[in-house]
């Protein structure tokens, strides 16, 4: 954080700064897109520089933000309910789409009770704040998202936080917990997939460690629910875990096509209990008609017979990305799943290879310190079940050739 006595001016260092990263042409944030985010894009930097071509930066796993089927449900909502929820859930701003999407995302996770927020941060932090007293306790993944990390600070000052996947360490800290208290509440929170490492836990040994010690858990299934798994039932149900998690929480703004989130449970009273002590659930309006029917259609698509299609190419797509890298010798962090994450190394070279794959209209994430940690930025490519092994093919041959440049090989 900037210091100074003048909240306005203090910013200025941190403009110069990002001013002279657009005059290099190394500054990676903020393009403006002006075509749908399909596997081919049209974008304008934040320096003005315009790229038409294959499109790895958006989060749209399935390609469901264009089918038409996805987008005729949207216009339909549209001509009935209108544009606005005009409100929030707990005064009228729902539509009966919602408790609709409810029922299907209870089929979807397991979960006995759902509660749809209208974005996929509010459902996080409201997770946190909302259940999480000053005097309990959140043990988290170092990795966790910052809806989470956020949410939990601003729940108690009791945050402590575990090496990546280290469910061991988990354990020692919920017994040192258990051993000076044995009456406050304990939430342990970890991800389905990390999107920064592309790995996951396995939950049915955190799900167990956090029993033992009478501790709830909760797990993000942001990136991996409708993208992977039977049924589109992510990790909870490649690794058997579908509906055992004590909380699961999600995003719409992946797979399925739209913006919004949701808290799941087993408990009525816990969804109950949220409605008025999550603030951002209390206090916003709710998500929109448009934005519900959407994920709505979304949700069906991903549980039928195409869902299963489209997963098994956007599994092709990974695993097919992550060997021509490793022909290139380069190897890919974690597991095949929709993320293809490439190290890089330094931040000088991340961001020189996003200038360069500008020029080659190539649309990539990259990801560095601190998302990530210092000298270990990455790039970071999101597939789409709709890319074609070709574009696939041309952009790991451009993005090779271009670090190979940058890093004198």
């Amino acid at each position: 954080m900037p210091k100074g006595s003048n909240i306005l001016s203090r910013a200025d260092e941190y403009y110069s700064w990002v001013e002279s990263r657009i005059r290099t042409e190394t500054w990676q944030y903020c393009r403006t897109q002006q075509s749908r985010p399909g596997p081919l894009i049209t974008a304008v930097d934040a320096g003005g520089r315009r790229m038409a071509g294959v499109n790895f930066a958006s989060q749209d796993y399935l390609g469901l933000s264009t089918h038409p089927e996805v987008i005729n449900a949207a216009a339909e909502a549209l001509h009935r309910y209108g544009l606005h929820s005009a409100g929030s859930p707990m005064f009228m701003g729902q539509t009966d789409l919602v408790l609709k999407l409810e029922e299907a995302l209870q089929q979807l996770t397991g979960m006995e009770h759902v509660l749809v927020f209208p974005t996929g941060w509010a459902a996080g932090f409201s997770s946190l704040i909302g259940l999480v007293g000053k005097h309990d306790y959140v043990v988290m993944d170092k990795l966790a998202h910052a809806c989470l990390r956020q949410g939990a600070y601003a729940a108690t000052a009791n945050v402590l936080k575990f090496d990546h996947l280290d469910h061991q360490l988990v354990r020692k800290m919920l017994a040192s917990i258990r051993a000076e208290d044995t009456r406050s509440g304990i939430l342990v929170v970890s991800e389905g997939i990390f999107s920064m490492n592309a790995d996951t836990p396995d939950i049915r040994a955190l799900q167990d460690i956090c029993h033992e010690f009478g501790a709830s858990l909760l797990i993000d299934v942001a990136h991996d629910l409708g993208a992977m798994g039977p049924e589109g039932s992510g990790q909870l149900g490649i690794q058997g875990m579908k509906g055992k998690a004590d909380l699961v929480i999600g995003s719409f703004s992946k797979t399925f096509a739209s913006n919004g989130g949701f808290i799941a449970t087993h408990s009525a009273a816990v969804k109950e209990y949220l409605k008025m002590y999550a603030g951002p659930y209390l206090f916003s309006n709710a998500i929109s008609p448009v934005q519900t029917a959407s994920v709505l259609e979304a949700c069906r698509i991903i549980t039928s017979p195409e869902g299963d299609r489209l997963r098994k190419l956007s599994l092709r797509n990974s695993l097919h990305m992550r060997t021509r890298f490793l022909e290139k010798n380069r190897t890919c962090l974690g597991i095949p799943a929709p993320i293809v994450l490439l190290p890089v190394g330094g931040e000088r070279d991340a961001r020189m290879s996003h200038g360069l794959l500008m020029e080659k209209d190539i649309a990539a994430m990259i990801v560095e310190y601190p998302v990530v940690p210092l000298s270990e930025a990455r790039i970071r490519l999101q597939l789409m079940a709709t890319h074609t092994i070709e574009q696939i093919d041309d952009a790991v041959a451009e993005i090779c050739a271009s670090l190979d440049v940058i890093q004198g090989k």
